[in-house]
């Protein structure tokens, strides 16, 4: 059966961002495809909601609130893997994000630290993962990258440059840790998220995104945990090096700040 390339029968994964969003939604779907999980994010209740759907889908979760800022915090989450579940299939990157800014005022600083966010912490979790991952044959590393790594819009030049290096990090990654492990990317669109409330909080707003994508519609989180599912299955075995793009059909961001020219 087609379907059973798709299970994860007794995998495990570690999932950054789990507390709500893409994160959550991703814990979950690979709860229901048949993985534990070790989730985190800072908030604990957000998590022990999330550990509440994965237990109800037949599952294990751990439960780690953490600042994934820190990095030494992200590595650990590899050592709750081995101390609860005894091994690792399955890493997925998706802590991150950053405020859009105006050019001038996006110094050095906040450049710095939207890299840090977006893939030194990605980094630092793969890098501590993989021989965990290597000890039981394998497994399949995927990042959260953003449609605004590789299309142009004002006001998102830490956030999309921090994006596009996470998606060149997975193609080279992936290099680097073939054949036993792959490494891909998803390229996401925008997704009604709560990150997203804080730039499109407006009905006036969001009519205006979905018009200007292809699909005319906002992506759900679980549109892009489907796709974390897949790239993390036997059915994308043969998939590496990729960044799959789930945006809608987007070539250009569908919401422009109004940055006046310098």
């Amino acid at each position: 059966m087609i379907l059973d390339r798709f299970r994860l029968t007794d995998m495990v994964a570690v999932v950054t961002g789990a507390g709500r969003g893409i994160g959550a939604a991703t814990a979950v779907a690979l709860a229901e495809a048949g993985a534990d999980v070790v989730i985190s994010a800072r908030t604990e209740e957000q998590l022990d909601e999330v550990a509440g759907r994965v237990r109800a889908a037949g599952r294990r979760a751990a439960v780690v609130p953490a600042d994934l800022s820190d990095v030494d915090a992200v590595a650990r989450l590899v050592d709750v893997a081995r101390e609860e579940f005894g091994r690792l299939d399955i890493v997925v990157n998706n802590v991150g994000g950053t405020i859009p800014n105006t050019f001038l005022t996006t110094g050095v600083d906040y450049l710095e630290e939207a890299f840090h966010f977006n893939v030194s912490t990605a980094h630092a979790l793969s890098v501590a993962a993989v021989p965990l991952m290597l000890e039981g044959g394998g497994g399949s590393i995927v990042g959260i990258s953003s449609v605004l790594g590789r299309v142009a819009g004002r006001g998102y030049l830490a956030y999309g440059t921090a994006k596009a290096a996470l998606a060149h990090w997975s193609r080279l990654a992936a290099r680097d840790l073939a054949p036993r492990i792959r490494v891909n990317a998803i390229s996401v669109g925008s997704v009604a998220t709560s990150a997203l409330e804080v730039v499109a909080n407006q009905d006036e707003t969001r009519a205006v995104m979905e018009a200007a994508t292809p699909l005319h519609r906002i992506g759900d989180p679980e549109d892009v945990a489907a796709t974390v599912v897949f790239l993390s299955s036997p059915a994308g075995a043969y998939i590496t090096g990729k960044v799959v793009e789930v945006d809608g059909g987007l070539q250009a961001p569908n919401l422009e700040f109004e940055i006046p020219d310098l």
